[in-house]
């Protein structure tokens, strides 16, 4: 048990690690297609990250203490099974069950070859519960039992080729029960998975959720937010790529990301009614409230950002300077240094507190930046 509890907690901080990766990708396809996030559908997407990473770690770990398994073996080591209900015969086997007298049945359940049977049959009952809500309809049955078989084979294959000449031989063996007891097991939980998705939203429950946002034109905060991010990401791509060209940094860069800040928040919104790369990415744009033109409100938005940036670039240099300890402004420089500290985490703050209580609001607040603009979303053409 210790060793599946191992495999376990190993998928566990894999799956932790990946959910930074992708977690705003997921937010991005969540908001373009629902306009809200759907808490049911992230539940369901990341469990269903960590159960196959645990599956996998399951089937692959613990990994041999050297590549070279060879010899670690004897020369008759047997790497494969193909005899069908071999682990019938292994249960049985020194058991001392008497198929006709049921009360020596109980001495099955003590036998490790029972365990490893069960355990096989188990391992893949979750995944017929997850193909149950991607496939959503019973009559599916057979395409998720082809697609289970499918999964096992690989899991078997990959263990049969030593992860696929990672080691040079396999340190687990290539048995046909288990494909045969993964592919019942996830039948079976093909079946029973409505048990368990009673509790979740339906896919029908989603899609009309987003059809009433639509309608009503509600532009969730973290929409908002997510385009901002886009656009902010586009930035230093954009200069990454420029400052590996030149090898320029300093002023240079300085006035480079403002520029790009002017062409991504000022120029391009002009040219396209409002939006920038992200608002279109996540699919809307930005209108002002009383109809004026949506160029100067784009640029006043601008200003609001460039503003922003320029002041927190100028607290980090006054915080940069350095004076030798001979010069008579050097206490200065140390008062001027601790106060631009304080200055730059205070207006972080600020900055930090102003966004969050702008994604509890609900759409009630605006970012600062649209608010001064006095823009608003609307997912309306």
């Amino acid at each position: 048990m210790s060793t599946y509890t191992q495999s376990i907690l190993i998928a566990f901080f894999i799956t932790i690690i990946l959910s930074f990766v992708l977690v705003i990708p997921w937010l991005i396809y969540t908001y373009r297609k629902y306009s809200y996030l759907s808490m049911s559908k992230t539940i369901i997407m990341f469990s269903f990250i960590f159960y196959f990473l645990s599956a996998l770690c399951l089937v692959l770990l613990p990994f041999p203490s050297t590549r070279d398994t060879c010899s670690l073996q004897s020369p008759d080591t047997v790497h494969t099974n193909l005899r069908l209900f071999q682990f019938v015969e292994d249960i049985l086997k020194d058991s001392g069950v008497v198929l006709t007298n049921p009360s020596t049945w109980l001495a099955i359940t003590k036998q490790q070859a029972f365990y490893q049977a069960f355990f096989n049959f188990l391992l893949l009952m979750p995944f017929g519960v997850y193909l149950r809500y991607f496939l959503q309809e019973r009559r599916y049955w057979k395409r998720a039992f082809i697609i289970s078989f499918l999964l096992t084979l690989f899991y078997e294959i990959t263990q049969r080729t030593g992860i696929y000449g990672i080691f040079n031989c396999a340190y687990r063996i290539f048995d046909v029960d288990d494909l045969l007891l993964n592919s019942i097991g996830a039948l079976l939980g093909f079946f029973l998975a409505p048990i368990v998705w009673a509790l979740f939203p339906s896919h029908e429950e989603v899609e009309a959720k987003a059809a009433e946002m639509e309608k009503k034109d509600i532009v969730k905060p973290i929409s908002i937010l997510l385009a901002l991010v886009i656009d902010l990401f586009i930035v230093q791509v954009i200069w990454f790529i420029i400052g590996a060209l030149t090898g320029y940094s300093g002023t240079f860069e300085f006035l480079v990301v403002i520029a790009l800040y002017m062409t991504i928040f000022g120029f391009i919104p002009s040219m396209m009614n409002g939006a920038t790369v992200g608002m279109k990415i996540m699919r809307f744009t930005m209108v002002h409230k009383k109809g004026k033109s949506i160029v100067k409100q784009s640029w006043r938005r601008c200003v609001a950002i460039v503003a922003t940036v320029c002041l927190l670039e100028a607290i980090s240099t006054v915080g940069e300077i350095q004076l030798d300890m001979d010069s008579p402004f050097y206490v200065l420089q140390i008062v001027i240094s601790l106060l631009a500290s304080l200055g730059g985490f205070t207006l972080t703050m600020i900055i930090a507190i102003h966004v969050i209580r702008v994604i509890v609001s609900g759409g009630k607040r605006r970012l600062y930046i649209d608010q001064y603009a006095d823009l608003m979303a609307t997912r309306k053409k």
